[in-house]
C-alpha cells in the first residue's frame, strides 16, 4: 500500500485510537471548515469520549503551526478533519449450545489538518474532504 503525502502544512494524526470510527467522524464533520479556536471551542464543550481524543489531535497540529513559525494560530482553518478505519480485533464470546458470537473492537485513525485562510481561499486547497463513508 502506498503512503499518500498531505496536502496540509500543518497535520496531526492519532492512530489506532480504540474507538469507533461512527462514533468519530460526526464530531469531525461539526469542525471541517471552521477556525482553529472555534473548532476547539466546539471540541471542549462537547460530553463525547471522541471529542476529547480530537480535541487532542487538534491541538497537536496547532501546537506543530506554532512550531513552524505561525504567529496567530487560531485564524487556521480546520481544511481536514478526518476518521478513517483502522484495524479491528476480534474476540469470541462463547453462546449457547456450544455457539461463539464474533467482538469486534474496533479502532480508528483521526487527522487533522491544518491551512492558511489565504491558501483555503486561493483555491490551493479544498475546503471539504470527501471521505470514504465504508467501513
Amino acid at each position: 500500500m502506498a503512503k499518500t503525502q498531505s496536502i496540509y502544512p500543518y497535520k496531526a494524526s492519532h492512530r489506532f485510537a480504540r474507538m469507533s470510527v461512527r462514533k468519530v467522524r460526526p464530531l469531525l464533520d461539526l469542525i471541517r471548515g471552521k477556525y482553529a479556536d472555534e473548532a476547539l471551542n466546539i471540541l471542549k464543550y462537547m460530553p463525547h469520549r471522541g471529542a476529547r481524543m480530537a480535541e487532542q489531535v487538534l491541538k497537536s497540529a496547532m501546537a506543530n503551526a506554532e512550531d513552524r513559525g505561525v504567529r496567530n494560530v487560531g485564524d487556521l482553518i480546520v481544511a481536514d478533519a478526518r476518521g478513517d478505519g483502522g484495524p479491528m480485533f476480534k474476540r469470541l464470546m462463547p453462546r449457547a449450545r456450544g455457539m461463539a458470537y464474533m467482538i469486534r473492537r474496533r479502532s480508528c485513525h483521526i487527522t487533522i489538518g491544518l491551512a492558511d485562510l489565504e491558501t483555503v481561499l486561493a483555491g490551493g486547497i479544498p475546503r471539504e474532504h470527501e471521505h470514504d463513508e465504508s467501513e
